[in-house]
């Protein structure tokens, strides 16, 4: 079994073009015309297991390889691999391989799901005392009727370090756009097999009690850093929850940063947080408009202005996540969660290598404690001060669902059902409150009369109160 550690990059079909022309790689790459099947069960035992079958037909030398997920932090693969030369387009499937195990009885329906088909350019290039290995990829994955196109390079490690992936993405990247891959052709084909998807909501994140809080932390921060990449790709006026879905994986991903931030500290993660914080927030102004125009608050003869500041809003948010400012972002946070400082501070140490369910008490006691304090007095609070609340709570509910796996027993889900129930019914009733403060604010400059609120919030306020008694009440599941 080998292991595979390779950075993946996508890039369109003309940035292929300038950067062939740019010499920035030698000339003369070995040249490949691959055909890949994919095989699977009908049911996708396979892919469901986090497994990958194909056969790759290089100029009539077949090579079989069978993949595992591995671990994979927005575009950093490491994942185990078994490969073996086989004569035709049936799998060999014996147990030099998982496979066989894995499967049992369900060996036997192992078929062919679709096809991928690329042209392929190989360099060998040295970079930072380091062997790289760059492999362009452009063709199709195709599925009966169905295809879409492949435009990818991976740079897969050869000699050195993995630092050395990332140094040479961003001397790429500074001659065409590159974005972080965190799909790779397996992923494509299996999604020509199903409907169109528009948006992706996060997946769970499975914590084990065995992790340290920084295996958890690099999981869960993985986790919504793929998320993003998934939906910013997807962004688009009529489609408006991928721009929801991609700022959810954004604050998500920004309250890990506040959750496990005791072990985070080096020279990085302020200016990472920031940026961050940027891209979040460069999206916010699309999603606001979306919820306004999506409710029924707003008077027909302001519709016409708030669609046009929709249009606009969504240009700029599309113009932020093509940055170069947001790729090298992305690029920043990838190799920060893999080979960052924090790995190694000793301030850090106790808690990185702390058991996981230990830290993940201690971080839902002061984020509880913080809820339970701001919601003092709820009624009498000011926007401001409410909408503080809303943000804490939130992080509440996120690390409430980051670690829930980890206290799984009857008694844990049960009260981790009810605890979560009623963090979600505050956040409701804030996050009602916060669209009314923003309505005002929004429609307020403008120079039609602004619609009367003042009967809705108070009802609002008075809801929003008896949700936080009822949070109070709730038990906490992580003792």
């Amino acid at each position: 079994m080998a292991q595979e550690i390779e950075l993946k990059l996508e890039l369109t079909p003309e940035a292929a073009e300038t950067l062939l022309a740019s010499g920035a790689l030698a000339a003369g790459p070995k040249r490949l015309e691959l055909r890949t099947p994919y095989f699977d069960t009908p049911d996708g035992h396979l892919a469901k297991a986090g497994f990958s079958l194909r056969i790759r037909d290089a100029g009539g030398v077949r090579t079989q390889t069978v993949k595992a997920a591995g671990t994979a932090t927005a575009g950093l693969f490491a994942r185990p691999e078994w490969e073996r030369t086989v004569e035709d387009d049936r799998p060999v499937l014996d147990d030099a391989t998982p496979l066989p195990a894995l499967l049992g009885a369900r060996l036997h329906d192992i078929v062919p799901i679709f096809e991928i088909r690329v042209e392929r350019l190989v360099w060998d290039v040295p970079w930072e005392e380091a062997l790289v290995e760059v492999v362009l990829d452009r063709g199709h994955v195709v599925a009966g009727e169905r295809s879409a196109p492949v435009c990818e390079i991976e740079l897969e490690l050869k000699e050195g370090t993995p630092a050395a992936l990332f140094s040479l993405a961003r001397h790429l990247d500074g001659i065409v756009p590159l974005h972080v891959g965190v799909v790779n052709k397996a992923e494509r084909g299996q999604r020509l097999l199903g409907p169109v998807i528009r948006s992706f909501k996060s997946g769970e994140v499975a914590l084990s009690p065995e992790m340290s809080a920084a295996d958890a932390f690099r999981a869960i921060a993985g986790s919504y850093l793929r998320q993003y990449r998934l939906n910013e790709a997807a962004i688009d006026r009529a489609h408006p929850e991928a721009v929801h879905q991609a700022r959810v994986a954004l604050r998500r991903l920004r309250s890990a940063f506040s959750i496990f931030a005791p072990m985070l500290e080096d020279d990085f993660f302020a200016g990472l947080r920031e940026e961050t914080r940027w891209l979040a927030n460069a999206l916010g102004e699309a999603r606001d408009l979306d919820v306004l125009l999506s409710g029924g608050t707003v008077e027909p003869e302001l519709r016409g202005r708030l669609e046009q500041a929709c249009d606009e809003a969504y240009g700029r948010a599309l113009a932020a996540v093509s940055s170069a400012r947001a790729r090298a972002l992305m690029l920043d946070l990838s190799r920060w969660l893999a080979l960052g400082g924090w790995l190694s501070r000793p301030e850090g140490g106790v808690l990185r290598d702390e058991p996981v369910r230990g830290f993940a008490g201690a971080a839902l006691d002061r984020f509880r404690r913080r809820v339970k304090k701001g919601g003092r007095g709820l009624e009498n609070l000011t926007d401001e001060a409410r909408h503080v609340l809303r943000k804490d709570a939130k992080k509440l509910r996120y690390a409430a669902e980051f670690f829930a796996s980890l206290f799984a027993d009857k008694r844990g889900k049960r009260r981790g059902r009810r605890f979560i129930e009623a963090l979600s019914a505050l956040q409701d009733k804030l996050g009602a409150l916060n669209d009314i403060a923003m309505s005002q604010r929004v429609l307020g400059e403008g120079e039609t009369a602004v619609p009367d609120f003042d009967s809705d919030k108070a009802d609002l306020l008075e809801e929003a109160a008896e949700a936080h008694d009822v949070f109070r009440d709730a038990r906490p599941f992580w003792r």
